[in-house]
C-alpha cells in the first residue's frame, strides 16, 4: 500500500461499533480511505490490559504492510478517550506512526481514578479483584480487573513523549477526563493542536465539527 493504514481505537467500555468509530469509518470511505475500527477489548473486557491493548495496535500496523516489510508500514491512529491515550502511547514507542487525532484523551487513567474513588471503594477494587461498570457496547454491567488498572498505572507515567503531528479535541464540559490534561499535553508543543469545544466527554454534539477538523487536519496524509 502507498498511503498508510487508518486505524480508529475505541475508548474504555467502549467498542468499535461507537457513534464516532462509525462517523468516521464513513468520512473515510467518502474519500476512499479504509479506516480500521480495531476491536480493543484484548484480551477480553473483563481482564482487559492496556499492554495487549497496545499490542493489538501494532499488530494491526504489521497487517497493514506488505510480508516482510512491517518495519516500513506507516499508521494514522484515530482515539476516543482510553483510545486517545493508547494512540498517543503507541505513537510514542512506534516509529511507524504519522499522525494522532485524539478525542478527550484519558491521560493519567489509572491516577485519575484513584483520586475520584474513595480510599474504601479503590481498596475494596483491589481486594474483590473486579469493578463493576456500564458496558456502553453492550448496554450492560460489566466487571473489570483490578489488574487493568494496577498494569495501567505501570505503563501510563507521565505524559506520552509524542513527537508526530497530534491534533486533539476536547470538551470544555467532560466531566470524565479534566480538559487540564489535555491543555498540559498540548502546552509549548508546536506540532500539538488542541481544539476546545462546548461539549462533554462522548463529544456527540461536536462530530461534525471533529470531521472538518480532521479533514484539514489529515490532508498531508491522504495523497
Amino acid at each position: 500500500m502507498n498511503g498508510p493504514a487508518w486505524l480508529y481505537l475505541h475508548g474504555f467500555a467502549s467498542g468499535p461499533g461507537s457513534t464516532k468509530a462509525r462517523a468516521f469509518e464513513a468520512w473515510g470511505a467518502s474519500r476512499d480511505l479504509a479506516i480500521e475500527r480495531l476491536d480493543l477489548r484484548v484480551p477480553s473486557f473483563e481482564n482487559l490490559r492496556f499492554s495487549a491493548i497496545k499490542a493489538r495496535v501494532r499488530a494491526a500496523i504489521d497487517a497493514s504492510a506488505a510480508p516482510g516489510a512491517e518495519a516500513l508500514a506507516r499508521a494514522v491512529l484515530i482515539g476516543s478517550s482510553l483510545g486517545g491515550l493508547t494512540a498517543c502511547r503507541v505513537a510514542e514507542e512506534d516509529p511507524r506512526v504519522c499522525a494522532v487525532l485524539a478525542m478527550a484523551p484519558a491521560f493519567q487513567l489509572a491516577e485519575r481514578w484513584k483520586t475520584q474513588m474513595t480510599a474504601e471503594a479503590w481498596e475494596a477494587w483491589r481486594r474483590d479483584g473486579f469493578l463493576e461498570v456500564d458496558d456502553h457496547a453492550t448496554k450492560q454491567k460489566a466487571r473489570v480487573d483490578f489488574g487493568f488498572v494496577e498494569e495501567l498505572a505501570r505503563l501510563d507515567v507521565g505524559m506520552p513523549d509524542v513527537r508526530v503531528p497530534v491534533l486533539i479535541v476536547h470538551g470544555r464540559g467532560d466531566e470524565v477526563v479534566d480538559i487540564e490534561r489535555s491543555r498540559a499535553f498540548a502546552r509549548g508543543k508546536h506540532h500539538v493542536r488542541l481544539v476546545e469545544v462546548d461539549d462533554g466527554h462522548e463529544l456527540g454534539a461536536s462530530i461534525p465539527r471533529i470531521l472538518a477538523e480532521a479533514e484539514a487536519f489529515f490532508a498531508p496524509f491522504r495523497a
